[in-house]
């Protein structure tokens, strides 16, 4: 059966169908589509008899939509801390510079130990942009919560610095080594 596109009067047979059917469990938009009828005018009849439908369903169905979402939003908010985390520690791991330049468009390109100042702005505003981003899908519940996060991101990268540190310090250390006579 097709939309009811007509302006077709309501009839006593569309009442009795819509109780008939009604007492049988249908929902509205059930009902609708089988006397061939729009959901509002079944609606309509429907609280003219005083027949409510069971709306159990739909409200289970949308606090299931947005637990759904609720989930969603905060591994999305997760996944935009780590990637702060992974910009942040660009910052003190070795790089290619590169440049494309002169007459002939030539690439010269080279290793550093860390980027430059200006990736480093870059990288940090990245994962800034990235944290800020995460906190507004999912902001934290309290400002305690808030400051064991910064106090843990800290500690962290002191904890990054201090491992490139040493991994610096060991490789200078090779290198002392290798030279010796």
């Amino acid at each position: 059966m097709g939309l009811n596109t007509s302006h077709r009067p309501v009839t006593e047979e569309d009442y009795n169908r819509v109780r008939e059917l009604h007492a049988l469990g249908m929902g509205r938009n059930a009902i609708a589509r089988e006397i061939d009828r729009a959901q509002r005018t079944v609606s309509v009849i429907a609280a003219e008899l005083g027949l409510v439908f069971d709306t159990s369903m739909t409200e289970d169905a949308t606090r299931a939509r947005v637990a759904q979402l609720a989930a969603l939003r905060a591994d999305t908010a997760v996944d935009l801390h780590l990637d702060a985390l992974r910009l942040t520690q660009q910052m003190w791991e070795p790089a290619t510079v590169f440049n494309f330049g002169g007459k002939d468009n030539t690439f010269a390109h080279r290793e550093v130990a860390e980027p430059p100042a200006a990736d480093k702005k870059a990288l940090m505003t990245a994962a800034g942009v990235a944290l800020e981003k995460s906190l507004k899908l999912v902001p934290p519940a309290d400002d305690a919560g808030a400051e064991d996060a910064k106090s843990m991101l800290g500690k962290l990268m002191v904890g990054l610095r201090a491992a490139y540190e040493e991994a610096a310090g060991e490789e200078a250390g090779e290198e002392a080594e290798g030279e010796s006579p």
